[in-house]
């Protein structure tokens, strides 16, 4: 029995990305945030879980990709892809025809997210650290942003150039060769951890300061932390 345990937690992920997508396709980004949050957890508790009872199996890696893929790719994705269809913008008459279509640029966050996913499954360099910028990041910085701070987007007036830079920004760093920093500890002490220490407690101030919003700005600060100091084991 012990070992469906795993894969039904992941399942509640999975479960979760779908409730999130349905409120995303509504416009209700802060229950859509919400569920991604859960599905986070629910992803963290998976894989802890399968070690713990030692029941790690390879159709729990597959399912583990399609959860996430479902959570971190396909509902942040579609929140995207409703804000793109409300926002105002105006196309010049030649490309009016095209305005239907231009919401679906969103989707290539899920499908970047996909070939992401699937390269870390692959990558052998991963274990202790990163190459790209981990799925899971990525959905909490688009939840947060347009469940948090909608008006750093609608009242910008080059919104949708904007959004449109952004999801290529985006997908670019979901499979760049780029070292980041994981959360994983060798040890406790703090020598070796100040950038994970460092990057926690500035966390835990940015939401407490923040909130929702706060969620967005620790992944730029994850980001950035990773530019930085890209010499880390």
């Amino acid at each position: 029995m012990k070992q469906h345990i795993p894969n039904a937690i992941t399942c509640c992920n999975l479960l979760s990305g779908c409730v999130a997508t349905t409120y995303a396709f509504t416009g209700d980004m802060k229950w859509a945030f919400f569920w991604i949050v859960i599905g986070a957890v629910f992803d963290f508790f998976d894989g802890m879980t399968a070690r713990l009872l030692n029941v790690s199996s390879p159709i729990g890696k597959e399912l583990d990709s399609l959860a996430d893929d479902i959570t971190f790719g396909l509902a942040p994705a579609t929140m995207v892809f409703s804000e793109l269809s409300v926002i105002d913008y105006s196309l010049p008459a030649m490309l009016q025809p095209l305005a239907q279509f231009v919401p679906f640029v969103a989707f290539f966050i899920a499908a970047f997210s996909a070939l992401r996913l699937a390269k870390f499954n692959i990558d052998e360099r991963q274990t202790t650290s990163f190459i790209g910028l981990p799925t899971p990041a990525n959905a909490l910085f688009w939840a947060a942003l347009l469940a948090g701070s909608p008006q750093l987007i609608e009242g910008c007036r080059w919104a949708l150039p904007l959004l449109v830079v952004m999801v290529a920004v985006s997908c670019w760093l979901l499979i760049a060769e780029i070292p980041m920093f994981a959360l994983k500890f060798k040890h406790w002490g703090l020598k070796g951890n100040e950038l994970k220490y460092g990057f926690v407690a500035a966390s835990a101030i940015l939401l407490l300061c923040f909130r929702i919003s706060g969620f967005w700005m620790i992944v730029l600060l994850y980001i950035a932390l990773s530019f930085l100091f890209p010499d880390r084991k």
